[in-house]
């Protein structure tokens, strides 16, 4: 294992007071005793619902090799057979922690940010940089107050390129975050309408997104969607916050990375763009025009780092999409297989577009049909029934035979599609998994979209347990 950390290094980082003998390397660093690898340094966190240091026992038994607690909680853990380190605060400590790798380390860093998007094009951005360098990045989506901290304490000393996810669903959750990463790069994806529920309109939602530009490196750049309505306000609120150079990706002609043609397939595409001087051609891996986009984006950036852009184009060739994020499954029913598209880990009004869009490209088999499987969209406040109920015009344009629906805001979408074509509603999840393994037959296409806590991901779990490999025909004894 590398060493990320040795213990002299982390106690000067988070200014803490070592007890016992620390370890001569630290190789990784966990705030999850069920995640936590042997070596690894435990920061007992304590967050809304549960407290780290409840979980020092287990962390020590699954090998941390030091843990990080608050010295008001020393006195109740006892005597335990493993280095501490105390510190008064351990989440402002994993903070320092953040803080000190991302001083010492040369790789060039991109942050992401944009109200659809952000995951997906943080992993393409993993994807692509692999081929030039070593690159860490975010894992899953660890976008908020611990998740960044983590990220950027996980981050090897001597990686060449670093890309980190940033989130918010309030105002003033960005800046903070954006100050410790000090990225080379701030990448805007688009702003849509997601967190209207603590929002007025779309423009705060571009203010709270560019607090992104305020923890810019002093010669850092902001690459910015210039499709999207609110590039000019965007623009300007980068100068605003003393970026002075502001880049563009999109189809216009005044982007400065532009889109040339497309093809649009039904699992993948092709596009040749102009990439700083040269234009470039490439395949992309994954399906949907907003995939284009996010590859734009990519190329984008891997330029501003100075990345091999040839080498990059290549790598978007072997891009695959991630669970929950649009990937794909063939699964077999009876006779014949049929099409699952996996877009259960999120939801907003851009992103069902999007999925919907996904769904109409998607093959058919014979006799197959086009299946919508439908969880509300949260934290859209007082718009959200209107939302809701204008998805119908998406669903009846994505060519769909059969819309699933399940939750409290999708009975709007229920009310508006009315005898238009086959739709089944149901409370929930529960409630819905059986109507939705009833309905699937040969050829079907089905796309399973909501927002995560609505718990569609299940719906896809029982899809893939059901229908996962062809039964096996038992043989004769």
């Amino acid at each position: 294992m590398t060493c990320l950390w040795t213990s002299d290094e982390l106690v000067a980082a988070i200014d803490g007071r070592p007890i016992g003998h620390g370890p001569a390397e630290i190789t990784g660093i966990s705030i999850d005793s069920r995640t936590l690898k042997p070596g690894d340094a435990f920061f007992a966190i304590k967050g809304d619902t549960m407290d780290g240091h409840d979980f020092a026992t287990a962390a020590m038994k699954a090998g941390a090799s030091v843990l990080v607690v608050a010295e008001g909680k020393l006195p109740a853990l006892g005597r335990l057979a493993v280095p501490m380190i105390v510190v008064d605060d351990v989440l402002a400590a994993l903070e320092k922690a953040g803080v000190a790798a991302r001083r010492r380390t040369r790789a060039k860093i991109i942050a992401v940010t944009g109200s659809v998007g952000k995951t997906s094009t943080k992993e393409a951005l993993r994807h692509v940089l692999s081929a030039v360098g070593t690159v860490h990045a975010s894992d899953k989506s660890f976008n908020n107050h611990w998740g960044v901290p983590l990220t950027l304490a996980r981050m090897p000393a001597d990686c060449d390129y670093a890309v980190f996810e940033i989130g918010m669903n309030h105002p003033g959750e960005i800046r903070p975050l954006v100050r410790m990463v000090k990225p080379h790069v701030a990448l805007i994806t688009l702003i849509a309408a997601a967190h209207l529920g603590h929002f007025r309109n779309l423009d705060e939602i571009a203010q709270a997104k560019a607090e992104i530009f305020e923890g810019l490196d002093r010669e850092g750049v902001a690459l910015l969607n210039r499709d999207d309505q609110r590039f000019k306000m965007l623009s300007k609120l980068a100068r605003q916050a003393h970026v002075t150079t502001v880049r563009s990706f999109g189809e216009g002609e005044e982007a400065d990375y532009r889109l040339l043609k497309s093809k649009l397939n039904a699992d993948s595409s092709s596009i040749s763009a102009n990439i700083g001087d040269n234009e470039v051609v490439a395949r992309i891996g994954v399906p949907g025009r907003h995939v284009v986009q996010n590859a734009l984006a990519v190329l984008g950036a891997a330029d501003l780092v100075g990345a091999d852009i040839a080498k990059v184009a290549l790598a978007l060739s072997t891009l695959s999409a991630e669970s929950g994020r649009g990937k794909r499954h063939v699964l077999h029913h009876g006779d014949g297989p049929f099409l699952l598209i996996d877009e259960s880990y999120n939801a907003n009004p851009a992103s069902m577009r999007v999925a919907l869009e996904l769904l109409r490209a998607a093959p058919l088999g014979e006799g197959g049909r086009r299946i919508a499987v439908l969880g509300d969209m949260l934290e859209l406040g007082t718009q959200a029934p209107k939302l809701h109920a204008a998805l119908a015009d998406l669903v009846t344009g994505a060519k769909v035979d059969v819309a699933l629906l399940a939750g409290p805001e999708m009975s709007a979408l229920r009310d508006r599609l009315g005898d238009n074509l086959a739709t089944e509603y149901r409370a929930d999840v529960e409630q819905l998994k059986p109507v939705l393994l009833a309905t699937i037959r040969p050829g079907d296409a089905v796309m399973v979209k909501s927002s995560k806590s609505i718990g569609f991901v299940k719906l896809v779990d029982a899809l893939l347990h059901e229908f996962s490999a062809p039964k096996a025909k038992q043989k004769r004894a």
